[in-house]
């Protein structure tokens, strides 16, 4: 057989005992149970709220319990331990089948919800979390949920920590789920956290390279403070014993002295450059204003010369009609 398949039927038949187990010790307050294989056989945990209403008079019951998970289930050489549950208040399976039965004795769902979790808190329960779903008041289904404290839903702590069990109302108008969920007290959470108050911590020193046996102090005390201090080396800036002034070689200072001369004469130069185009243009200019006067006199004496032939052209029609 393969190992999934192993694991598929490993998980029916542990479903199909704790369901025996429900059913048969139900008013012994059947608070579940663990199963682990040994060489000796299996052993069974079982939690219970009465364990002698589990054991029977004269061991009756518990030799029951045993030929029966030999016949029907097939185990080997059961061996059934029976514990009993210390706070049944905190223990989620044994809290639904209360509820449930007070739910079938006729109390209402929601005082029977609120006393119920009330007791879970007043156990020592971080938080818990009730919900009833069917038809609890009418003929619609819905589901009420009751809450206190602090609940998990998700993750590794919702498998871990909380623990959760169902019941069953059988009512009137059709069967009501129950499920509660309980963090015991004392239970550890990834996001918890504690406040230590007046603990003394080492001081933490911090590491100094090797320095050959100097201390952090000695460093710093041996450092300059100003870089004036700081030492100079010999070999990368070099002092002139001379003077300046005698160091400097007298063909550079003609070279200085006759390049400003050279310039000033080249600027002299351009400067009279300009100052005769500026003439050249100022002649033309007047040139042109000359030029221009000449025509202004050309053109109104010959409009001059027009306007006279156009009046004794006019005098000469007159005459000739006054003659007529």
């Amino acid at each position: 057989m393969a190992d999934e398949q192993q694991f598929i039927e490993n998980g029916l038949q542990r479903a199909q005992i704790d369901e025996f187990f429900q059913d048969e010790l139900d008013r012994a307050g059947y608070g579940g149970m663990n199963i682990a294989k040994t060489p000796m056989g299996t052993q069974i945990v079982l939690k219970a709220e009465k364990p002698g209403m589990v054991i029977g008079k004269g061991g009756k019951n518990i030799r029951k319990i045993t030929t029966t998970l030999t016949e029907e289930f097939g185990m080997d050489d059961p061996q059934v331990d029976v514990q009993e549950v210390d706070e049944p208040d905190l223990n989620a399976r044994i809290v639904a089948d209360r509820l449930a039965n007070a739910l079938e004795r006729g109390w209402y769902f929601r005082k029977a919800g609120h006393t119920t979790i009330d007791r879970i808190m007043e156990a020592g329960a971080l938080g818990a979390e009730i919900v009833l779903s069917g038809k609890v008041t009418g003929a619609r289904s819905r589901v009420e949920k009751f809450n206190r404290g602090y609940i998990k839903h998700n993750g590794e702590p919702a498998q871990d920590v909380v623990d959760d069990g169902q019941g069953v109302a059988v009512m009137k108008l059709g069967t009501i789920g129950v499920t509660v969920k309980i963090i015991p007290p004392g239970a550890t959470l990834p996001d918890d956290f504690a406040i230590h108050e007046d603990v003394e911590v080492d001081p933490v020193e911090q590491a100094v390279a090797d320095t050959d046996g100097e201390s952090v102090e000695e460093l710093l005390a041996g450092e300059p403070d100003d870089d004036e201090d700081a030492p100079v080396d010999d070999e990368a800036v070099e002092v002139p014993d001379e003077d300046p002034a005698e160091v400097i070689d007298e063909e550079i200072v003609e070279e200085v002295i006759d390049e400003p001369a050279e310039a000033d004469e080249a600027d002299a130069d351009d400067e009279a450059a300009d100052a005769s185009d500026d003439e050249t243009a100022a002649d033309d200019a007047d040139g042109d204003s000359v030029a221009d006067e000449d025509l202004d006199e050309d053109v109104a004496a010959e409009a001059a010369d027009l306007v006279e032939e156009m009046e004794d052209a006019d005098d000469g029609d007159a005459d000739t009609e006054a003659e007529q």
